[in-house]
């Protein structure tokens, strides 16, 4: 994958392979930014499967590919956040 390619338009991914050293959390930091650079109308799964298919064999320790692994199950199972939703807070709200 080259730097402005479909999957990674900003070359992020493909960096973040080349830095020696780097740590899991330096890659989360850039797997947050480049997911944040997905079109909304790409599926980010789909997205991460493809950049997988191209550095997973070559780098499968690589702190990168474990992010992207990690990816894919975060976005697998999105979690509901936020408040109290259709349900009173206390039996005074009821009526």
């Amino acid at each position: 994958m080259k730097k402005g390619d479909e999957n990674d338009p900003k070359g992020l991914i493909s960096e973040a392979y080349k830095i020696e050293g780097i740590t899991a959390g330096e890659c989360r930091s850039i797997f947050l930014d480049w997911a944040l650079g997905v079109p909304v109308e790409r599926d980010t799964q789909d997205v991460i499967k493809d950049v997988l298919s191209v550095y997973e064999k070559g780098a499968p320790k690589h702190p990168m590919t474990a992010t992207l692994r990690e990816g894919l199950k975060t976005l697998a199972s999105p979690r509901r956040r936020g408040g109290w939703r259709g349900r009173p807070r206390s039996s005074n709200e009821i009526n």
